[in-house]
């Protein structure tokens, strides 16, 4: 596989990654717990795919390999640090509407 195409599948597992994980964050808000968990695991899978990529990537260059990274994999980056920060968001998210639901039992 070619580096533009390792781009791409940085970006298809990072973008997986971050739907998955607005969609846990919307299972959340509806309070329907067991499918946000089951979202986030699958954008927590996803991510995993996407940093195996990117270690591939690094190891690579360690081992002296040159690579010719360009705009698309910087775009790549991107999308895989976006990943990461929307799968802690919805972590978060997660934890604050169960409080939330729990309040409101309570009332």
């Amino acid at each position: 596989m070619d580096i533009t195409e390792t781009a791409f599948m940085l970006i298809l597992n990072a973008g997986n990654a971050r739907n998955n994980a607005k969609e846990a964050e919307q299972f959340a808000s509806d309070y329907e717990f067991e499918q946000a968990e089951e979202a986030i695991k699958k954008a927590k899978d996803d991510l995993n795919q996407a940093h195996q990529i990117q270690t591939d990537l690094i190891q690579s260059e360690a081992r002296g390999e040159n690579q010719q990274f360009g705009l698309i994999m910087v775009h790549a980056q991107d999308h895989l640090s976006m990943a990461m920060m929307a799968i802690d968001h919805a972590n978060s998210m997660i934890k604050l509407y169960q409080k939330l639901y729990q309040l409101e039992k309570e009332r």
